[in-house]
């Protein structure tokens, strides 16, 4: 190659290349007289600069890196330079010189300094490996480098500033981590509400259990004052709050976040509002701010709402009221705001007594009692079971819409109905106010979600007991004293126990990363899914002793559900906000399904989503029905939510709260006839055992096991817990007598339909091992066809 031509292509390289490479130019015109003498020892110098590379901080979660990918370079308009400069690579040297390379510890050291541990080196040399040999042409300064390596002219370790260099591009975290840290630092929070800090806050805080008054002395005070936000856990608590005031005559704005609501005709905000805590202005000033249940400050899902009501409100007076256990907590993040808490302690306005015996028989029911379960099954179960002897029950649990609680809660308390018992999960804890004599815990195992997002079954806590006992006997009900039992003889000594343990206090309050904060993080890593940003933020998060980092495992389930269509980062950021239940499937594809109108740009109308939820719907007929009907409330509330979001693309919201309230209407009458639902759905599931889910079953299989544990299958089975229940029609129409008389359940019936299927496996397994040596080869042969 003539001089000329090698410094016309010298001259198309950028600058900051040919001041980084001539003495790698150097070698490549000198390979035609021969290799250099020696290697160029550049890793010192890298070495060096490592130093600062790794900071003081704590070492990240690796794990959550996710690579990127790089494409290898096709064929280059201007011909291969670095060919020309010196020659074509051998693909087979190249190979030897990369594994030399990946073998070198030397490398794999210098690698850790710079973030790369084993697992992001192996990935990162996987994807330099792949660029270098599936790449037609090379960057001019990595074929110089690997070309002198070739003969000798310079070392392996010479690879290391290239190898570096593509590692930070399929895992851009590496060149930005000192920017995260600092984006994701969630130290001082109360620095976050400068309005807040501007004012000096009284804090009073009204401690003491259920039914002590601590709450009415609150709202008097924010009735009492010229303007007022009232901040609490459930929309029924909002709305309470919403109507007592206005039927005080103190004007009262209504938000939630499904809903707005303002009594002034003509639009104007009126001085006092009563909002779901998520809904709080943290920039509007109020004389007086009351915070519901501040305990739930600890909640690893809704724990930041709390934490951002406390520090932010911009109010002279904050009463909070809440468990004891929250207000050392409270004290000690009030001290770093410079505010001072004053706490007021009540006691119970009513007596409560746990009883010395249990129910242990349904038989034992009486006016005013509440049968509180803790999974739907348990519902359906005692409530057939309370219809077949005569009584009827009204039931609460928390999947109902709030009308329909309300008028569960309405058909209870009135004294005129005959419906005279409750059925409820622990959704009676907070928002309803119940005339109830007696709770009785059907069970007091729970499931739950711990500060990780797994599942657990656990006994009830003290708080959890404490606040569902506490609805027995009530100031303002008829029963002036509460009794508190359980179903079975085996939990009362636990309940006695849990009852009366002191409640643990609360040590950490809960936070949440904000919109802008991880905008500010996308901003670093622009192709990095959503879903992967929160792994990255919680990872690299930094937390005062005081505070924790919320569960965030539902919100990327959604970032997860519409990472593949196409949106903005903020709007995928309020998509992913939107309450949903992962649990419903329904509800999970109308997100997607919103998502993807709103990419399209095209507005979701009421005509839309009539057609879309396959409006007028019917009536339930069995409890499925009933459970679909719930799933399309939640669509609508879904619909309700994402529209003060973004009013032009969800233009009627008035619309679909009239069909909302029809829907509610229809759900009311089928929770009314519920009994007559389970009926319904036991006699299908009756017919079709074998259709079970895998997960269906072992929920009955765990439930009929703790019934089993309490001493209650054998004795309501009696002599016939022997009997296999096989498929012909005497043994089904004797099921249905056993169901029908109240001496079988359900649950009962699906394990013993699991036993038999198990000892007809065992015997069949026996009869298959008798037989091999006589069927031999015949059986062997069989195999397949059985499998």
């Amino acid at each position: 190659m003539s001089l000329p031509r090698c410094a016309l292509l010298w001259a198309r390289l950028p600058a900051g290349r040919q001041a980084g490479h001539g003495a790698a130019v150097c070698s490549a015109l000198r390979a035609h007289t021969g290799p250099f003498p020696r290697a160029l020892g550049r890793v010192p110098a890298i070495a060096c600069a490592s130093s600062s590379a790794s900071g003081g901080s704590k070492a990240p979660n690796t794990s959550l890196f996710v690579p990127l990918t790089v494409k290898p370079q096709g064929p280059s308009s201007d011909g291969d330079v670095g060919a020309e400069l010196t020659r074509p690579l051998d693909k087979n040297e190249v190979k030897k010189i990369l594994d030399k390379f990946y073998k070198r510890k030397e490398i794999q050291k210098l690698s850790a300094d710079y973030g790369l541990d084993a697992r992001l080196f192996h990935q990162a040399f996987i994807s330099f490996r792949n660029y270098i040999m599936q790449s037609h042409s090379l960057d001019v300064d990595i074929h110089i480098i690997l070309n002198d390596i070739c003969f000798s002219a310079a070392h392996v370790d010479d690879l290391f500033p290239f190898f570096l260099r593509h590692a930070k591009q399929i895992f851009p975290v590496l060149e930005c981590k000192d920017d995260l840290r600092k984006i994701s630092d969630l130290r001082i929070p109360p620095n976050w509400y400068p309005e807040a800090r501007a004012i000096h806050r009284k804090i009073i805080f009204h401690s003491g259990p259920t039914n002590s008054g601590k709450t009415y002395h609150a709202i008097q005070k924010y009735l009492s004052a010229k303007s007022g936000v009232y901040c609490g856990p459930l929309k029924l608590l909002a709305h309470e709050i919403f109507e007592k005031s206005n039927a005080a005559g103190v004007p009262c704005d209504l938000v939630t976040g499904e809903e707005r609501v303002t009594v002034d005709p003509d639009g104007k905000q009126a001085a006092h509002v009563a909002c779901t805590v998520e809904m709080c202005s943290v920039t509007t000033p109020y004389e007086v701010a009351v915070i519901d249940e501040i305990q739930m400050i600890k909640d690893p899902a809704r724990g930041w709402a709390w934490t951002r009501a406390l520090l932010g409100l911009c109010a002279e007076e904050i009463h909070l009221c809440g468990e004891s256990a929250a207000i050392d907590l409270v004290t000690e993040l009030m001290y770093t705001t410079g505010e001072d808490v004053e706490v007021r302690t009540y006691k119970r306005l009513t007596p409560i007594s746990v009883l010395d015996h249990a129910l242990e028989s349904l038989d034992n029911l009486r006016p005013g009692d509440c049968v509180v379960c803790f999974s739907k099954n348990d519902i359906y179960s005692v409530s057939r079971q309370i219809e077949i002897r005569g009584l009827e029950s009204a039931v609460i649990y928390g999947s109902l819409p709030p009308g329909t609680k309300l008028a569960q809660a309405k058909k209870f308390n009135d004294p005129d109905d005959p419906c005279k018992i409750l059925v409820a999960t622990d959704a009676i804890g907070m928002g309803l106010n119940l005339s109830i004599r007696r709770i009785i815990f059907y069970s007091l195992m729970k499931p739950s979600i711990n500060e990780k997002g797994e599942k657990e079954i656990e006994p009830i806590t003290t708080s959890q007991a404490l606040q569902i006992a506490g609805r027995a006997g009530r100031f303002s009900s008829k029963f002036k004293e509460g009794e508190v039992t359980t179903m079975n003889r085996e939990d009362l000594s636990l309940l006695k126990e849990i009852l009366n343990r002191p409640v643990d206090p609360i040590k950490a309050a809960g936070l949440h990363p904000t919109a802008e904060q991880i905008e500010m993080f996308a901003y670093h890593l622009p192709d990095t899914t959503l879903s992967n940003l929160i792994d990255i933020f919680v990872d690299f998060s930094q937390v005062d002793g005081q505070y924790f980092v919320c569960n965030m495992d539902d919100f990327k389930f959604s970032a997860e559900l519409i990472q593949h269509i196409p949106l903005s980062l903020r709007v995928r950021y309020v998509f992913c906000t939107a309450p949903i239940n992962k649990k419903q499937p329904f509800v999970c594809s109308s997100l997607l399904q919103f998502a993807r109108q709103y990419s399209r740009n095209e507005p979701l109308t009421f005509s839309w989503l009539r057609r879309y939820i396959k409006w007028p719907l019917l009536p339930p007929k069995n409890i499925k029905d009933l459970m679909d009907l719930e799933a399309v409330h939640d669509v609508l509330d879904l619909y309700l939510w994402l529209s003060y979001r973004f009013l032009d693309m969800f233009p009627d919201a008035s619309l679909v709260r009239d069909l909302q309230k029809e829907l509610d209407g229809i759900i009311q009458d089928g929770v009314h006839n519920i009994t007559k639902l389970i009926k319904i759905s036991e006699t299908h599931k009756l017919l079709n055992l074998q259709n079970l889910s895998a997960e269906s079953q072992s929920r009955l299989s765990g439930a009929a096991k703790s019934q089993s544990k309490r001493g209650r299958g054998p004795r309501a089975m009696g002599s016939k817990a022997a009997e296999p229940l096989g498929p012909d029609a005497e043994e089904k129409s004797l099921a249905s007598r056993l169901v029908q008389q109240g001496l079988l359940t359900a649950d009962m019936l699906k394990q013993l339909e699991r036993e038999w299927m198990t000892q007809q496996t065992e015997q069949g397994k026996g009869r298959l091992e008798t037989g091999t040596s006589l069927k031999g080869t015949r059986r062997k042969k069989k195999e397949p066809d059985s499998d």
